[in-house]
């Protein structure tokens, strides 16, 4: 049966030489075999997180027309607030039965002193496991900081409201779906629902796990490494039991390259196989992922 690791990350961030390697190793298998992985000891306080699902969930519980003047507006933007079935992750699929709202980071300044605070907690945090990346993949140690240096992060607030009527066929909370960028940063409450699809092609639960957040790999890893790090294929379902009639909250940290970083094959990934993709602009790839999205 396979399962998502758990990692302490203070073994890399407090560690000595020894505990600081086997963390990276520990990374390395988890991006390679399956691309989520739980982290604990991440750095960011247990109270903050708290303060931002209660700031999260005072915003969606405001009336539909004050969420609207904030809407999202377009692709180059991609801040805002985002209605129920507005986004089809799975573009197969009906519209996802979940309301959204994008935060950039010039966007978090004008906001609750807690979401500025939580979205340079979650930088500093990518930007750790940016580093483990990097040493995992025989690169210097700033590699990937450096090409993530204007933070072009999104923190995005997520509601997946009680179900009132039937969904429509093949319709669920979150439709299938790869994230685009570098990483991705999770924090989820207890309701649950998401799962990932392993490389075998089944679907297991990842449940919330007190004080952890669990990290994914997206696209653009995927790409930059030549599938040494997989961009796994994951879905949030809607419950078979009484949590349908619950809300479920979560906030996603999406990490991105800088728009200019060109996304090429990495050297030291040329090992296995020659370059699957084609060089591409990070800020291109994430707009056309956005189009096709909405």
């Amino acid at each position: 049966m396979v399962t998502i690791p758990v990692i302490d990350l203070a073994n890399f961030t407090n560690g000595n030489a020894t505990t600081r390697q086997a963390v990276v190793k520990q990374i390395y298998h988890a991006c390679h075999e399956i691309g989520f992985m739980y982290l604990q000891n991440s750095g960011i306080s247990k109270d903050l997180v708290s303060q931002v699902f209660n700031y999260s969930k005072s915003f969606f519980n405001l009336p539909l027309k004050i969420k609207q003047r904030q809407a999202w507006s377009d692709e180059f933007n991609n801040t805002g607030y985002v209605a129920i079935e507005r986004e089809r992750l799975d573009p197969n699929k009906p519209g996802d039965l979940k309301e959204a709202f994008n935060i950039s980071k010039e966007g978090a300044v004008g906001m609750d002193g807690c979401i500025v605070d939580f979205y340079d907690s979650c930088t500093e945090l990518t930007n750790t496991v940016l580093q483990t990346f990097a040493l995992a993949l025989e690169l210097p140690e700033d590699f990937f900081t450096m090409r993530h240096s204007q933070h072009n992060h999104t923190l995005r607030s997520l509601h997946y409201p009680p179900l009132q009527t039937p969904p429509k066929p093949g319709q669920v909370r979150a439709g299938e779906h790869s994230d685009y960028g570098s990483i991705t940063l999770l924090f989820q409450d207890e309701v649950g629902g998401l799962e990932i699809r392993t490389t075998a092609g089944e679907w297991i639960g990842a449940p919330a796990i007190p004080d952890t957040v669990i990290v994914n790999t997206g696209d653009l890893m995927q790409r930059w490494t030549n599938h040494v790090f997989c961009s796994t294929q994951h879905r949030v379902m809607i419950p078979n039991d009484d949590r349908v009639n619950q809300s479920r909250y979560s906030i996603a940290f999406f990490c991105h390259p800088n728009d200019d970083v060109e996304i090429a094959c990495l050297e030291s990934c040329q090992k296995e196989q020659s370059p699957i993709y084609s060089p591409i602009l990070a800020g291109e790839y994430l707009l056309q992922r956005l189009q096709a999205t909405y």
